[in-house]
């Protein structure tokens, strides 16, 4: 990849700092394309002088993702969100950034889904995930699609957001069984750098990335608290009090987060994943306690008087 372009739309995000990394380990240039780029730059700093470039571009904006594009070896579509007008981010976005990259004449295009996505989905989050697959499919046949189960690191807003939530003395759980495959972030990163970098034989295919652990939503929450010192009662509540829950107003859960937590969310039996890709995943004890130690009593120093003491 050494001086190829690489144009990471929506770059500056939570995933997208670690494929800018990758990245730049191979010696590409990373053209990062963000509505607002100043909340990009702190990616200067991770690459070498002139490696990063930064753009404003709109997905919902053609002309924008066009400009974006332009002169780019390989392109990155990273963009997602929970709520909101999904269609128009998920499906026309998604549909947006694959004819700009045909038209750009784009040797690979790496699509980031999620594990889920349907087009016939009941979900509105997984069913604009499965149509924006089938939108890619028809303006870049040869893209990769990558679909991660829930992706931890640093900066997630799973993981931290239950570290958050296990200091209270009562934390109640929604659908303690349903499972989850956690993710490594760098390692979806590798992931998608693996994919673009040899087009020809992961162009055209879908791949299912989750980690090396699968855990029900009771044993994650039960797992963070433990990690964490915290010793909270929990109360999984039945399947009737989460829909209640879910549908009162200014609930902590949506409707739509609610029907997504109606099945697992693993890697499809047999699909390809990590492994095909030449990444070996990372456990999640084995990197999330490092970023979890904040939300400790005493942080670090919490962790060594617990160590020492044991």
């Amino acid at each position: 990849m050494t001086n190829k372009l690489v144009t990471l739309i929506g770059g500056g995000g939570f995933l997208g700092r670690y494929v800018a990394r990758e990245l730049m380990r191979t010696g590409a240039r990373v053209r990062v394309a963000q509505r607002d780029p100043r909340q990009a730059y702190f990616l200067r700093t991770q690459g070498g002088l002139g490696q990063t470039q930064f753009v404003a571009a709109d997905i919902a904006r053609p002309d924008t993702v066009a400009r974006a594009v332009e002169g780019a070896d390989a392109v990155v579509n990273l963009v997602g969100v929970m709520g909101g007008n999904m269609q128009r981010i998920h499906v026309d976005g998604a549909r947006t950034v694959a004819e700009a990259a045909r038209g750009a004449g784009v040797e690979a295009l790496a699509h980031v889904s999620a594990i889920g996505a349907d087009s016939n989905g009941a979900a509105a989050y997984a069913r604009s995930k499965g149509q924006g697959e089938d939108a890619v499919r028809q303006a870049f046949p040869n893209a990769t699609i990558l679909r991660p189960s829930i992706v931890f690191g640093r900066e997630d807003q799973f993981v931290n957001r239950f570290a958050g939530m296990v200091s209270a003395p009562i934390v109640p759980i929604l659908r303690a069984g349903v499972k989850f495959q956690p993710v490594f972030a760098g390692d979806v990163g590798q992931a998608i750098v693996a994919a673009i970098l040899d087009g020809e034989t992961h162009g055209g295919r879908t791949y299912e990335l989750g980690g090396p652990d699968v855990l029900s939503m009771g044993e994650l929450i039960r797992w963070i608290a433990a990690t964490l010192g915290r010793k909270p009662n929990f109360v999984e509540l039945p399947d009737f009090a989460g829909a209640l829950l879910a549908r009162l107003p200014g609930s902590p859960i949506s409707w739509d987060q609610w029907l997504m937590l109606q099945q697992d969310n693993v890697a499809a039996a047999g699909a390809p994943g990590l492994a095909a890709l030449g990444v070996t995943p990372a456990p999640l004890a084995t990197v999330a306690p490092e970023y979890l130690i904040r939300f400790r009593k005493a942080g670090r120093f919490g962790r060594r008087a617990q160590t020492l003491a044991a």
